[in-house]
This record gives structure tokens, C-alpha cells and sequence, in this order.
């Protein structure tokens, strides 16, 4: 089974994403959940994102990869939205990465290196209509077409952070599948 190491979002280590990290642990896989707020959660993703312009991306982004340095090499990152900063940074990046899970975000593959490591599959699952998700829905298909391991998942709908079911936002129909098929990914790394 697979290590992973999945990054919350811009709301913070919600119950929903400690629900989603069960789910996946049910399933057999070693899950963690590094809390990139210290503790912090917000009501609202607007009240997140003051806080994180607060910190810096840059600054978010890092404790995700400081969080990760004691754990195994051989992880399968996960990030939900502002989770997939630390993720796709550390898959693109980190040395015996096992796979990457990008849910409601995809940034362009030159942030962090000039490819997409070969032999590190992805997945990006994001909402079709996601007003969010607009501006990274380029980078995903760039992502898609330009590796041989990589799906893009697009799911009827609007709704961003539609995984976390403590949130207005989930929707149980997509987030099923959606967990199906992360389950499904990380039964094959």
C-alpha cells in the first residue's frame, strides 16, 4: 500500500479532510496530514486566503515541504487547492516520488522545474465549471498532454472544494467518485 502525504486547504486541516485521510487509511494506505496553518481553520475560503496572503504562498508551500522531509521518500502526494502547492512541488521535485493527486488546482509545470517527472503518474480532478479552477485548467491539460502517467478528471458541476464534506461545497456524488479513483491510484503505486 501506499504512503501519502495530503496537504489540506486554503480553510485549513478541516474535519472533512481528516474524513477524506480516513477513508483513504481505511483502504490500506498510510495516510498524513501536515497542518500548514498551525493549528489554524477558517469559515470561509475568504477568511483562509487573507491568512495565507498573510504567510506568503512561497512560505505555505515550504512548510508542506518541511513537513515532508522526515517522512519516506517513496510518498504519493495529494493536495486539495491550496494543498497542491506542497504537492505538485514535492512530486515534481523530491527524489522517489511515487505520484501526485492535484484536486481543484494544477499549477504550470515551470514553477517548479522545467518537466514533469516521467516516471511520477498524476491525477487532476477538478470541477468542469470550478470558477477557481479556471485559471489552472490550461496547466492541467499542458500537464495532461505532456505525460504519458497523467488524467485529467473534470466533474459536472461548479463547486470548489467539493471533496471536503464539512463544507456548504461537497457534493457526495463527485466526491465518491473522486475517492474511488484515488483509491484506484494509489492501490497501483
Amino acid at each position: 500500500m501506499a504512503e501519502v502525504v495530503l496537504f489540506h486547504h486554503a480553510q485549513g486541516l478541516t474535519p472533512g479532510i481528516v474524513a477524506l485521510a480516513e477513508e483513504l487509511r481505511a483502504a490500506g494506505h498510510t495516510v498524513h496530514t501536515p497542518d500548514l496553518f498551525e493549528g489554524r481553520t477558517f469559515g470561509s475560503l475568504d477568511e483562509g486566503m487573507r491568512y495565507v496572503e498573510q504567510v506568503g504562498y512561497g512560505e505555505i508551500t515550504e512548510r508542506g515541504v518541511r513537513a515532508a522531509e522526515p517522512l519516506s521518500q517513496d510518498s504519493v502526494y495529494v493536495g486539495i487547492s491550496l494543498g497542491v502547492l506542497p504537492a505538485q512541488k514535492l512530486a515534481q521535485t523530491r527524489a522517489g516520488a511515487r505520484g501526485a493527486l492535484l484536486v481543484d488546482a494544477c499549477i504550470p509545470v515551470a514553477e517548479f522545474g522545467a518537466a514533469w517527472p516521467g516516471h511520477v503518474p498524476v491525477q487532476v480532478h477538478a470541477k468542469e465549471a470550478d470558477p477557481f479552477f479556471a485559471e489552472d485548467v490550461d496547466a492541467a491539460r499542458a500537464l495532461v498532454s505532456g505525460s504519458a502517467d497523467a488524467e485529467l478528471f473534470l466533474y459536472p458541476g461548479d463547486e470548489h472544494l467539493f471533496a471536503d464534506d464539512s463544507l456548504p461545497s461537497y457534493d457526495p456524488e463527485a466526491a465518491k467518485l473522486l475517492t474511488r479513483r484515488a483509491i484506484e491510484f494509489l492501490e497501483s503505486r
